[in-house]
């Protein structure tokens, strides 16, 4: 990628920082961005650093084994930039990947319930169901080989106790998913406040992925094969 580019995505990053710290999918420092530049080189955020307040020369480069490119001195990267690369490694159509604590997906999180119920056509079309990933020790390689069980089937997914993670073929995209995932998450607890959900029957469901691949959105798919994306 030229430079240009590269700085145009090291603000995106900022900038998408910014929309998840604001919408109070993370506090403090927590959270993480990445964008995958090129077969080896990605753009991450800091560690100890706020999402809501970074600045492009704080961005730090590594490359797909984690080894250090490019940082300003001062910053360094994410400690568990390890889940991302998991992602990387096991996902070529992904370029872009986000992970927060929003609220509500957290909770379904730390209740080990997965978001599996059809509930409005927009979460059945574009997250179709979020699985709950087995608890891992935050920075070690105990999150990657937990998420690798869901990575060829789903395009977001919920970290026992943890959060919740999402990823795209662009940032933009795996912000879009964090966002509706939590949206997901909300009407979920709602439903579950009100009462027995109305939950869209079979028919209605099998409608909606048809529109999923006349639309030929980017990602997988858990009401797809794995062979139909290769």
């Amino acid at each position: 990628m030229s430079i240009i580019d590269e700085d145009k995505i090291r603000e995106q990053i900022c900038e998408i920082g910014k929309r998840v710290y604001d919408r109070g999918f993370v506090v403090a420092n927590d959270g993480n961005i990445s964008v995958k530049l090129g077969d080896d080189e990605i753009l991450c955020t800091p560690t100890g650093v706020s999402k809501g307040f970074m600045t492009p020369d704080m961005i730090c480069k590594i490359n797909l084994k984690g080894e250090v490119l490019e940082t300003n001195g001062k910053n360094r990267p994410s400690s568990e930039v390890k889940m991302h690369l998991r992602v990387y490694e096991e996902r070529p159509d992904v370029n872009a990947v986000v992970h927060a604590h929003p609220p509500f997906g957290t909770a379904y999180a730390v209740m080990n319930k997965p978001l599996d119920k059809p509930l409005i056509p927009e979460s059945v079309i574009l997250l179709g169901e979020v699985p709950v990933a087995k608890y891992g020790t935050p920075s070690t390689e105990e999150i990657p080989d937990a998420i690798s069980k869901y990575l060829q089937d789903y395009d977001a997914m919920l970290l026992e106790n943890h959060g919740a993670l999402t990823y795209s073929s662009d940032l933009e995209g795996a912000f879009f998913r964090m966002e509706s995932l939590e949206f997901y998450a909300k009407i979920t607890f709602i439903c579950e406040l009100l009462g027995d959900a109305n939950v869209l029957d079979e028919e209605k469901v099998k409608a909606l992925y048809s529109i999923r691949k006349q639309m030929n959105l980017p990602g997988r798919h858990p009401a797809f094969s794995i062979e139909e994306h290769k």
